[in-house]
């Protein structure tokens, strides 16, 4: 059952579901609006303009990339960054989050994820974004633009396995 705004301000009222920092006005009828952070993760120069493979068996992502401070960034046509999103998301053990794009940017040929769109049950972290730039121009972001929202979602049965203790990364975001 994915919740509405009426079922989402009722979890986080009760304490259930926690969004640090939250505005009302980002509360949708069936989502919440998330904000980017001033933090980008842009992959290296010598991944970028090398002309070798990356092995993905011995590169993980913490080791291609370098993360910069700003308030805006200039992304060119192609060009992929990792965006942090400004709030923090707790989860209970019996819902999940899916992360989408907002129609606004998508038609502009920005997107926020690729594949990982999943907030998993239990977790307790900023989410990260994977932004892409498909269009023909180059595109600006902003400290503090809505630029995703997150659909929540209950399970039937609730994990034994909640992401803020289980996940990898997790503990990190």
């Amino acid at each position: 059952m994915i919740l509405s705004d009426v079922d989402i301000k009722k979890m986080l009222k009760q304490g259930k579901m926690k969004i640090a920092p939250l505005a009302e006005e980002q509360i949708n009828g069936a989502s919440v609006d998330l904000t980017l952070s001033d933090e980008w993760y842009f992959f290296k120069n010598e991944y970028v303009t090398g002309s070798g493979t990356v092995d993905l068996d011995k590169i993980g992502f913490e080791k291609a990339i370098d993360m910069i401070k700003s308030k805006t960034i200039d992304l060119m046509p192609g060009q992929m960054c990792l965006g942090k999103t400004i709030e923090k998301i707790t989860l209970p053990p019996d819902v999940i989050g899916t992360l989408e794009g907002r129609s606004r940017y998508a038609r502009m040929g920005l997107a926020v994820h690729i594949t990982s769109a999943l907030v998993q049950p239990g977790s307790d972290n900023h989410q990260v974004l994977e932004i892409v730039n498909f269009a023909p121009f180059r595109i600006r972001l902003h400290t503090g633009m809505r630029i995703s929202q997150v659909v929540f979602e209950r399970i039937e049965t609730p994990t034994s396995k909640p992401y803020a203790t289980f996940g990898k990364i997790a503990r990190k975001q």
